[in-house]
């Protein structure tokens, strides 16, 4: 999908991602763009990653490189992925559906690795943001297929007009909160399974509540880019945020996962 493209769909995407929660847009990216992007991943991983603080890069298993599930901020050290995050046609999607300018608030690297990808619990997104109101999205571009196997999405439809829901530590390295009440018949028979393509763009409001499998395949990875974006009028608690984020750092450094 190119900007032309979008001028002129917007209307019909927002009302859908609006109703939904939730969008998926088949062909985001060609082949060739998936390819560049993949290069730039490899490239930062080997060239940025080794540097950066331990609390933005995590593992499966802190002493085997190959497990590497998730890399936080690419956007602040990395001027490829800079280019992706502002003045893309990512940000503009994500000011088309909002229905406003946005602020680009985080772009990061996703995997499971095979055979030991763990599962990604039942969450929202807002629970981490500390926004108000909770106006916010975001992007799940994937990088390779993804089916059941490897963990694909699962949406709860329409759970975004519901509030913010319970939400407890956990104890999941890179989502650090969880819905312990998830799996009421009302969530399940609401959740739509969303396996995607190389170049596939989910896209989902904060407050949609999500999961994951773990990855089941022996041999095939489940690597993505997340981006996120808020309405530039949603009002950023910096401190509060930071605050958490460095409880949670203090605690992963003293459990000896980072």
């Amino acid at each position: 999908m190119d900007l032309t493209d979008l001028d002129q769909h917007a209307g019909h995407l927002r009302r859908r991602f609006m109703a939904d929660g939730f969008l998926s847009l088949p062909g985001f990216m060609t082949a060739a763009e998936v390819a560049e992007v993949n290069a730039g991943v490899q490239r930062f991983i080997e060239a940025v990653v080794p540097a950066m603080p331990a609390e933005l890069v995590y593992y499966e298993d802190r002493g085997d490189p190959a497990t590497l599930k998730q890399v936080q901020l690419l956007h602040e050290h990395d001027p490829y992925f800079r280019s992706l995050m502002s003045g893309s046609r990512f940000q503009a999607l994500a000011r088309a559906l909002l229905g406003e300018d946005v602020v680009g608030r985080n772009l990061q690297y996703f995997n499971k690795p095979p055979g030991i990808g763990l599962p990604t619990p039942p969450h929202q997104d807002g629970r981490f943001f500390m926004l108000e109101p909770c106006t916010a999205l975001t992007m799940w571009l994937a990088l390779e297929d993804v089916g059941e196997a490897q963990g694909c999405i699962r949406y709860v439809r329409g759970s975004h007009t519901m509030g913010m829901r319970v939400h407890e530590r956990s104890g999941v390295l890179g989502f650090s909160q969880h819905i312990p009440g998830f799996g009421r018949e009302e969530d399940l028979e609401r959740e739509v399974v969303c396996p995607s393509t190389a170049g596939q763009l989910l896209v989902h409001h904060a407050l949609t509540i999500h999961r994951a499998s773990g990855n089941r395949s022996p041999d095939r990875s489940r690597r993505a880019l997340g981006f996120i974006y808020h309405a530039r009028s949603a009002r950023h608690d910096e401190a509060a945020h930071a605050a958490y984020q460095n409880r949670l750092a203090t605690e992963l450094a003293a459990q000896r996962k980072i």
